[in-house]
């Protein structure tokens, strides 16, 4: 090493001195100790890094601090340049006195810090099926796992029960703890928070409390909806999160609705959700739902035809934790009744999960003016004996619509679409079935139209 390189060298040394006074000791430690002095040419110091990703976050949160630095401390325009090289052994920053962890030692280190549940080694995104109603959210999860506190930040999934939120913000987790361990992870549900801020006030340990969130590189808050009039809880979260923005780390948030319906939350912690990126989670259509059946048939070891997938995909439309908990129920009865699995015991067994699928309060009425408003008929069309092609389809999907949202029988159902036969209802929804198995917008337009019924009937 020359003497530039020896000057350089001490140049780099008191830079790290410098900077550590200005940062907190957990981020020092989870960036600068990641950082090797290499090599120097003029005017450029090469720094070591063990990875593109290291490198990116260093560029993008301390490249102007560590130029300025150098600036002030050499009184020449020094830069610096990166390389990637993997290191043999752990080496210490001078003045970090953090041992390196053994590897399980490490895994157990950060599953505490981490606080995914047990159950999270079934979130991941390996074992998410992806479909058209959440190919966005997975995308956007995936990116951000990949390259947290950059381009999606905050991010917000929103969506009803069991369609797969705490599924993608875990496998978040999960990914950054496994492919880069030395960035902190912290989940938490809405709740839980909540009640461990009430504790630290309890307990006079508020201090402790905001260092355990705000020293945090990636934060995941389940369900914040849980959060609505509790004011104080807010308040503190909004703090968290401001401080969390202004140090460019990573916050993904999950709610069962848009965080403009959420009325009583403040409007300035609003404004924080809506920020960043926001994307929902739909139903799944239903490719997208058996497809799910046949991984967990898969995942179980169990076999089960394809009718009694269909028949399930079909009658189970609400949600992915409703469909794994119809699977669970055959699987469980033919492995204690040691008896096969058919088309009628699924029937049977079922009856009671897929009606609950069915509203008692919904007239038929009431599905016949959504369904002709949204093919632009009148309803008394849908009711009248034309059956030109425009005016019979929308009433085979309003039919359809009928026999799976009501208890309504064939026979009743026929008589509301003017006095037509049992018959007739029955073959307008075997029709509407085959669509659905073979053409993924039919099924798409089925559960939108029952989502505005739903509405339609809240509303009125």
């Amino acid at each position: 090493m020359n003497e530039t390189q020896y000057n350089y060298y001490d140049f780099w040394k008191e830079v790290l001195t410098q900077i550590k006074i200005d940062l907190n000791d957990q981020e020092f430690t989870t960036w600068f100790s990641r950082i090797d002095y290499d090599s120097s040419k003029a005017e450029t110091i090469i720094l070591a890094v063990p990875s593109k990703f290291v490198m990116d976050q260093i560029k993008q949160r301390y490249s102007a601090m560590i130029t300025k630095t150098l600036h002030e401390l050499s009184g020449s325009e020094l830069s610096i340049d990166f390389i990637i090289k993997k290191r043999e052994a752990k080496q210490v920053v001078e003045g970090d006195s953090t041992p390196e962890r053994p590897s399980q030692e490490r895994a157990s280190y950060h599953k505490k810090q981490t606080h995914l549940e047990d159950k999270s080694a079934n979130y991941s995104f390996d074992s998410f099926i992806v479909g058209d109603n959440s190919s966005f959210a997975f995308n956007a999860c995936m990116a951000i796992a990949k390259n947290p506190g950059t381009a999606y930040n905050p991010c917000l999934i929103y969506g009803g029960v069991g369609l797969g939120k705490t599924h993608l913000i875990q496998s978040v987790g999960k990914y950054v703890s496994e492919n880069i361990p030395e960035m902190k992870v912290t989940y938490v549900t809405a709740e839980a928070f909540t009640n461990e801020f009430i504790q630290a006030i309890g307990d006079k340990k508020i201090q402790p409390f905001k260092n355990k969130y705000r020293k945090v590189d990636i934060l995941l808050i389940d369900d914040i909806h849980f959060l609505q009039g509790k004011e104080s809880t807010q308040e503190e979260l909004f703090h968290t999160f401001n401080d969390l923005y202004d140090s460019n780390k990573q916050m993904i948030f999950t709610c069962d609705r848009p965080v403009s319906e959420l009325k009583k939350l403040a409007a300035r912690l609003r404004s924080r959700f809506e920020r960043g990126l926001n994307v929902d989670l739909q139903p799944p259509n239903y490719e997208t739902r058996l497809a799910i059946l046949r991984k967990k048939c898969v995942d179980h070891n169990y076999a089960i035809a394809d009718e009694i997938l269909s028949f399930i995909s079909r009658n189970i439309n609400t949600n992915v934790r409703d469909l794994e908990a119809s699977l669970t129920k055959l699987i469980a009865y033919s492995k204690l009744l040691n008896k096969e699995v058919t088309l009628k015991i699924a029937q049977e067994q079922l009856k009671d999960s897929y009606s609950l699928n069915r509203d008692h309060s919904i007239a038929i009425e009431t599905i016949q003016k959504v369904v002709a408003d949204y093919f632009n008929l009148s309803y008394i069309e849908l009711r009248s004996k034309k059956r030109t092609r425009a005016i019979a389809v929308p009433r085979q999907i309003a039919m359809y619509i009928a026999r799976n949202m009501t208890d309504y029988s064939t026979t009743e159902i026929g008589y509301d679409f003017g006095g037509r036969d049992h018959t007739t209802v029955m073959h307008a929804c075997q029709k509407i079935e085959s669509l659905i198995q073979t053409d993924s917008s039919m099924d798409n337009t089925i559960q939108k139209l029952m989502r505005d019924i739903k509405e339609y009937k809240r509303d009125s």
